[in-house]
């Protein structure tokens, strides 16, 4: 069920907020590894807005179960109704890789051998960070000193 087309940015933040008041048991599970910098030293917000398309009329935006905007990468927990919506999965990842946000889907059921999801995660992040340094020292010099 995409969840788009608001007309102003307070609804999303009440829509996200009511997200984080109400997670799933699987949400907080991995929530208890993310939060306070726990994984890596990073900084993970949950429920978090990412906009996507902005226009006079409307706004579009996916809201990422875990977001970490230093690493560009979203975690996403998929639950069993993501079996019957692939599809828009697929083209949420896609519009969120084209904005160079990197999604990682991990099904409820990994959650039961934590320590696997954690190695798995810490290896996405050391990826994800060679991935981020090797393309900053092929773009193109800054003109701004």
């Amino acid at each position: 069920m995409p969840r788009r087309h608001y007309k102003s940015y307070d609804g999303i933040t009440l829509l996200a907020r009511n997200l984080r008041k109400n997670p799933t048991s699987s949400e907080n599970l991995l929530w208890k590894v993310l939060r306070r910098r726990n994984l890596s030293g990073y900084k993970f917000l949950r429920q978090h807005p990412i906009f996507y398309r902005i226009n006079n009329k409307w706004v579009e935006f996916f809201i990422a179960d875990f977001y970490c905007s230093e690493l560009k990468l979203i975690i996403e927990l998929d639950g069993k109704i993501h079996e019957y919506r692939k599809e828009y999965d697929s083209d949420r990842d896609s519009k969120l890789l084209n904005k160079g946000i990197s999604v990682v889907r991990i099904k409820n059921e990994e959650l039961e051998d934590m320590n696997s999801v954690i190695l798995l995660l810490n290896k996405i992040i050391s990826d994800r960070i060679s991935q981020m340094t090797e393309n900053k020292q092929n773009s193109p010099p800054s003109l701004i000193d």
